[in-house]
């Protein structure tokens, strides 16, 4: 999608080998209009595949899930990082670990928003190692609902998410591939 890469490219800092900060337009101050298009290109990505529901994480795929929502005009799900005093009874529920944080945390989400009727696309703003993905996918294969693909804002090329992800046999769309962050500069695939 090359008004995402161009932006990346303009806007995007390489803050180390690993880490891209993409915070003026994705994941901090969002550009609607950017989010927008991204939907858009989702649909036209995954069009074929009866999608239902738009899942994601909480906070930063937020923006992306809505807006792909809207381009599908289905309802999207978040997955809570933490569980609120509200959700009591029929929580779908995973264990993921941050590499970012070194740590695990769980995520939820009501059963009453996923069931086995749904096909579920998953979005997320990164994919990195996968971890977050893979935790999306346990909470729809536990309400018994079917992942129909997963839909990546930027990908870290060098990292192993994606190889994870097709291992699963899922499909997987990304919009921006990141092949390496050195030096201070931003090579894409």
């Amino acid at each position: 999608m090359k008004l995402l890469k161009d932006r990346i490219l303009e806007d995007g800092k390489v803050v180390s080998s690993g880490i891209l900060k993409v915070d003026s337009f994705l994941n901090h101050q969002i550009d609607g209009n950017l989010m927008m298009e991204v939907g858009k290109e989702f649909k036209k990505r995954f069009e074929y595949d009866n999608i239902t529901k738009i899942l994601t994480i909480e906070a930063s795929g937020i923006a992306v899930a809505i807006m792909t929502a809207l381009a599908f005009d289905v309802p999207m799900v978040f997955a809570k990082k933490k569980r609120p005093s509200t959700l009591i009874d029929g929580v779908l529920t995973s264990k993921i670990y941050s590499f970012t944080k070194d740590s695990y945390y769980d995520i939820c989400l009501s059963k009453e928003f996923l069931s086995e009727k749904d096909n579920v696309l998953i979005v997320d703003d990164f994919l990195a190692h996968g971890n977050a993905s893979l935790g999306l996918i346990d909470l729809v294969k536990e309400a018994g609902a079917n992942v129909k693909g997963i839909g990546i804002v930027i990908e870290k090329g060098f990292q192993s998410g994606r190889q994870r992800l097709l291992e699963k046999g899922i499909k997987l769309e990304s919009l921006a591939i990141v092949e390496a962050l050195e030096n201070n500069i931003i090579k894409l695939k």
